[in-house]
């Protein structure tokens, strides 16, 4: 039952809220692109010592040298965490509804710039490991990020609607922020999720990889 209500409540989220998705994604996904060309404007020093960094790396991952699975789910938790707190917070401060958009445009830089570095490095081979190291928990946590942006911005706009157009004394904010903390909550379950993931299937798959 609780599962069936979380559905109906981001469908009909989603369906009053279209445009809003369709802005943050189109952010996001250029955030990407401009991850993949910073690459490209990197200098040689740069690119050097990133891949030497790199290749280290990957020799302690060929070695089993890596963090116990445990201590990678709680960093990838609490990282994601906080940066899906900090974007859920500006949605409630109103003012901070720019920085929503700045954030969800980082995530879609590092996103970019990590697939872009290893397919330049490594071609191919950079490739696949991008497909076993970024895109499992990425599946997952792109879609979470995409939809806390978008249910911020539609909660601070509707705030800034009611405050600053006189009709706050018809607003009634319980159910409101209500649903706005079960959305949170629904991200929370996801990001751990996606932690799990990074911290057990895909150390595993990109030592198969390499």
């Amino acid at each position: 039952m609780r599962k069936k209500i979380s559905s109906i409540l981001i469908g009909q989220h989603v369906q009053a809220n279209a445009s809003i998705y369709v802005f943050v994604a189109v952010l996001f996904f250029m955030g990407v692109v401009f991850g993949a060309v910073v690459v490209n404007s990197l200098s040689l020093n740069q690119k050097e010592d990133l891949a030497y960094y790199l290749q280290q790396f990957f020799g302690q991952v060929s070695d089993g040298q890596i963090a116990a699975p445990q201590d990678i789910f709680w960093q990838s938790f609490i990282h994601n965490l906080k940066y899906l707190g900090s974007i859920w917070l500006f949605g409630i401060s109103i003012i901070g509804l720019p920085l929503i958009f700045i954030f969800l445009f980082m995530k879609g830089i590092v996103v970019g710039f990590s697939v872009g570095f290893l397919v330049q490095q490594m071609s191919w081979k950079g490739f696949f490991l991008s497909m076993t190291t970024v895109l499992p928990q990425n599946l997952i946590i792109i879609p979470i990020f995409l939809f806390i942006a978008a249910v911020s911005t539609a909660f601070s706009l509707q705030l800034i609607k009611k405050i600053f157009m006189k009709q706050a004394s018809q607003f009634y904010i319980g159910p409101f922020l209500l649903r706005y903390v079960l959305f949170f909550l629904i991200a929370i379950a996801a990001v751990t999720l996606a932690a799990g993931i990074e911290a057990y299937i895909s150390p595993l798959l990109m030592k198969v990889v390499i």
